[in-house]
């Protein structure tokens, strides 16, 4: 696992051991930037359920100005930690061990790119994108990455998010949706 390109290009990122974790496959993570690849100089990045940390990393590398890593597990947050020390990004990045339904909604601040990979079968990409939805995190003309089953594709979470589209990498779906241009943050001037 290595990072694509950018300031820490070719870095190898270290993984969790065992099965707990399943990381992005190249495959998927090469789509996912290519598609974004225009979107994320200067873009404040959410990764919930962040694993190793390679998608914000990614980013950091890309020149975002900051990423947001969020785990429950212990074990990921340290090794977020030691792959953001590796690639030499700790500067721009703030670790979070916790649940990312909570810190979704005790968020400060807004996002421009949030990735959601959380475990398959779990029901959490629905509460995640529900949870976003609610607290109103994503800026606009925001974007939201979220990994799933290929064959069950997640749907808006609201009408200010549409879908743009469902990607397919075997058996792994890749969705994108947009935040509407004409929906704004409460409490933002026109």
């Amino acid at each position: 696992m290595r990072v694509i390109t950018g300031s820490a290009r070719g870095r190898r990122l270290k993984e969790l051991e065992g099965q707990e974790t399943r990381p992005t496959t190249d495959r998927v993570k090469e789509g996912l930037f290519s598609i974004l690849q225009f979107e994320i100089e200067g873009r404040r990045v959410l990764d919930l359920f962040a694993g190793t940390g390679q998608l914000g990393i990614e980013c950091l590398s890309r020149g975002a100005a900051k990423a947001v890593f969020v785990d429950q597990r212990t074990d990921a947050v340290r090794l977020i930690q030691e792959n953001l020390a590796l690639t030499e990004l700790a500067d721009r990045a703030e670790v979070i061990c916790g649940s990312a339904l909570d810190v979704v909604a005790r968020a400060h601040g807004t996002f421009d790119i949030i990735f959601l990979d959380p475990p398959y079968q779990t029901g959490l990409l629905e509460k995640a994108l529900e949870q976003i939805a609610a607290f109103d995190i994503l800026n606009p003309h925001g974007i939201i990455a979220a990994e799933h089953p290929a064959d069950r594709p997640p749907v808006s979470p609201t009408e200010t998010c549409r879908l743009h589209r469902t990607y397919r990498y075997g058996k792994i779906g890749l969705t994108i949706f947009r935040r509407a241009e004409n929906h704004r943050n409460e409490g933002e001037t026109p």
